[in-house]
């Protein structure tokens, strides 16, 4: 299967960049080119991408608000949003995973690892650097939004497994780390992990680790556990 990416950037000589590379790679091809937030919601419907690489700052409309729109979308449920970051930007890192994007990448990122995010996302998984979570547990510890009430009513149906599996998501952990955690198999725990996402009513992994934060399933004493399973 061709996983077809739109790219989102203001910088024309960076989109032809990535695109020449997504085009020269098997299994992927550039479905089109937006200069700016507003192109990309609007490609996004046209297009219906398997994945949105997405720049935060970009005119008339950044990438954090078209981020939003298309994660909002029932009908873009499919599209997901890898977005770019140059990480002096943390503070929106937080921000931009609450509007609905999957996962983060510094520009300064080799090309394989470029490719590699876009694959990963658009399994459905996430991607979660360790330059984002770091960010984004200081955001997160920081000011701490409150639990949603219909978040926090959705909650008090997991099982104990299944908080179990959200806590260890949010800290940084693999399937593979959390099945040795809990000694059960990878796919036992992603099967639970699925359970989680689908009782939660979010769209990937990456949605799990907000509502880990938000609703206090990850306390202060978390982050340097985390910190260093990206080690």
């Amino acid at each position: 299967m061709t996983i077809r990416v739109l790219l989102a950037d203001d910088q024309a000589l960076l989109r032809g960049t990535f695109s020449m590379l997504f085009d020269a790679t098997d299994g992927m091809e550039t479905v089109a080119e937006a200069s700016n937030g507003r192109e990309a919601v609007e490609l996004a419907a046209a297009e219906r991408p398997d994945v949105v690489l997405m720049d935060i700052r970009m005119p008339e409309m950044d990438g954090i608000e078209a981020t939003r729109l298309i994660s909002q979308s029932e009908d873009l449920a499919t599209v997901r949003v890898l977005v770019l970051t140059t990480f002096e930007d943390d503070e929106h890192v937080a921000e931009a995973l609450r509007a609905g994007a999957s996962g983060f990448l510094g520009k300064g990122a080799r090309p394989e690892q470029l490719l590699d995010a876009v694959r990963t996302v658009a399994e459905g998984e996430a991607l979660l650097s360790p330059s984002a979570t770091r960010a984004l547990i200081t955001r997160f510890l920081a000011q701490p939004d409150p639990c949603p009430a219909a978040v926090h009513a959705r909650l008090e149906c997991l099982t104990p497994r299944e908080r179990d599996v959200t806590t260890l998501v949010a800290l940084g952990l693999t399937n593979d780390q959390i099945a040795h955690r809990l000694f059960v198999s990878p796919l036992t725990a992603k099967t639970h992990i699925n359970r989680a996402m689908t009782k939660l009513a979010v769209r990937d992994r990456a949605q799990l680790v907000v509502i880990a934060y938000q609703c206090g399933m990850v306390g202060p004493a978390e982050p340097s556990r985390s910190l260093r399973t990206w080690a």
